[in-house]
């Protein structure tokens, strides 16, 4: 089996106060496909242009990325230019070239089209919709979206919500969509729209998942080392999916673990520009870190001290 992304292939501009990178290798279908690839085979869906290097087509080969849903097509490939201040979480936007990307439609090849698991990456909720359309019933669709798509297409993104299993979206986009300030409150009321998993992704302090009646909490993994924080939650949508789409099933058990993969993946693409974290991601140092998620995070019962009872004098 396999995972399908659908979204951006890019060449990014990045200045943070820890270095620059140019025309480097980004867009959600990337960092995503590299994520997921630790785990599983990734089929991608996106376009470039003819400035689109060879060596990144290579890469992605090396890592068995399926490549028959890439269109290529004549003019310049998709282009972004930001910057980050001490603030790593907030992205400036100095510049954005849609390019060949402002006209793409895509074009689901036939055998992408019994993926198990489907990916829509941030892009018009529109052609989120084309996609759904194209695909034949995937055991679990996924939706990822922004503020603008909120802003501007609110009624074609509420109509994809009802079509996906799953959603995951930053903690200022579920109160703008839902109008709600507490985040349980807000998470509760997209999942009455459609999807029964929704992953709140809340940046350095990681990320919290409602599925069904349950909840489920992870920290960020500790690094003292971020870089360029582009692409880590596409990095975490790729290994969350990736690993998921191993297991035999979707369960309250596999989606917790794969939210720590997820984690684990954001970690080692915060690390450095562009794609070059990810390059460090293999299956040893994958699972050193999800063995130190589970030591951090671990309570141990045996040892708790029940609160004593307390009289207030008076009352």
């Amino acid at each position: 089996m396999s995972t399908l992304v659908v979204g951006s292939v890019a060449l990014d501009t990045v200045e943070t106060p820890y270095g620059r990178a140019e025309n480097a290798l980004g867009g959600t279908a990337t960092y995503f496909s590299l994520a997921a690839s630790l785990f599983t085979d990734v089929q991608m869906v996106g376009v470039v242009g003819d400035d689109f290097p060879q060596s990144a087509m290579q890469l992605f080969d090396r890592h068995g990325i399926d490549l028959s849903g890439l269109q290529q097509q004549h003019g310049q490939t998709f282009r972004w230019v930001g910057e980050y201040h001490e603030d790593m979480n907030v992205a400036h936007t100095l510049d954005t070239r849609l390019n060949v990307f402002e006209t793409f439609h895509p074009r689901i090849p036939e055998h992408y089209r019994n993926a198990r698991f489907v990916f829509l990456g941030n892009i018009d909720p529109e052609l989120q919709l084309e996609v759904l359309r194209q695909v034949r019933k995937p055991e679990m669709a996924v939706l990822d979206t922004m503020n603008f798509w909120i802003e501007r297409k609110r009624h074609a993104l509420t109509a994809v919500l009802r079509q996906v299993d799953a959603v995951l979206i930053n903690e200022g986009e579920v109160r703008q969509y839902t109008g709600h300030y507490n985040v349980l409150t807000a998470a509760r009321e997209v999942q009455e729209v459609g999807p029964r998993c929704v992953v709140v992704k809340r940046g350095e302090y990681g990320a919290l998942m409602f599925y069904d009646d349950h909840f489920f909490a992870v920290p960020a993994f500790p690094t003292s080392t971020v870089r360029d924080t582009t692409g880590a939650g596409d990095s975490f949508a790729g290994a969350f999916l990736g690993h998921l789409e191993k297991c035999s099933e979707i369960s309250e058990e596999t989606l917790r673990a794969s939210m720590v993969y997820g984690t684990v993946a954001a970690s080692f693409a915060v690390e450095d520009f562009s794609i070059e974290g990810l390059m460090l991601a293999n299956e040893r140092s994958v699972m050193d870190r999800y063995q130190r998620m589970a030591d951090v995070t671990r309570i141990e019962m045996g040892t708790r001290v029940r609160p004593r009872d307390l009289v207030v004098e008076g009352l």
